[in-house]
């Protein structure tokens, strides 16, 4: 006997340009009901904001946070920069 496959809803979260605990709530509550119906939430774009905040709440795995995009690292400089001891001032 096959299990059913739940459907996925993806929500694309980028727009949240500031979030807070009460998004992070509300995201919660939509998972939780839309699970009831037999639906996964799947949540794009989240900024490093909101992932550290369901990181810190527990609920990355819950509300199937997808894997966001590294930025890219700054390049290193080319060349490296010596300090040195200024001279004793002429007296």
């Amino acid at each position: 006997m096959a299990i059913p496959r739940c459907k996925t809803i993806i929500c694309d979260v980028q727009a949240l340009a500031q979030p807070d605990l009460e998004t992070v709530d509300a995201l919660a509550r939509l998972a939780l009901t839309l699970r009831r119906g037999g639906l996964e939430l799947r949540l794009r774009n989240a900024s490093r904001e909101l992932r550290e905040l369901l990181a810190f709440s527990g609920l990355v795995d819950a509300l199937g946070v997808e894997p966001g995009r590294e930025a890219e690292q700054r390049e290193q400089r080319l060349g490296v920069e010596e300090e040195a001891e200024l001279a004793d001032p002429p007296g």
